[in-house]
């Protein structure tokens, strides 16, 4: 999604806590805060974060044993862009096959988002380009 890719770390969480408050409010809102919205109703754990005035300021360290809660809203938005595109092709495919088998679609989810994070990861570390071939079988062997 381009439209984070300029945003800093304040202005993307700051992103964020307006989606959830126009949601809470049933105020209309464009498509991509209707997204984000969706995936924080889906993280009831994550919803009092936003709603308070320190959050955007929390810094989330791996190494303190904290997840990121807007690491992982902002994989769920990947992850849910490359399905509607199919992209990279046959992930649409393996997404049913792990909804199927799985207790809901948000744990299917959750399993892909592993891969996706470690694909992302091993990417940054390495410096190179994340390759789709590689994604997809192990997104295949879930």
């Amino acid at each position: 999604m381009t439209l984070f890719a300029n945003q800093s770390r304040d202005a993307l969480r700051a992103t964020y806590r307006e989606a959830w408050r126009k949601w809470r409010e049933r105020v209309p809102m464009p498509a991509l805060e209707a997204q984000i919205a969706e995936v924080i109703a889906a993280h009831p754990e994550y919803q009092p974060l936003l709603q308070s005035d320190t959050a955007l300021q929390q810094d989330f360290a791996a190494q303190d044993g904290r997840d990121n809660p807007f690491l992982h809203m902002g994989l769920h938005l990947a992850l849910h862009e490359q399905l509607s595109t199919d992209r990279p092709p046959g992930i649409a495919a393996i997404h049913r096959r792990l909804v199927a088998s799985a207790a809901s679609e948000h744990a299917a989810e959750h399993r892909m988002l592993e891969v996706l994070a470690d694909v992302l990861w091993e990417a940054q570390r390495t410096g190179r380009a994340a390759e789709d071939a590689a994604y997809l079988e192990r997104l295949r062997r879930l």
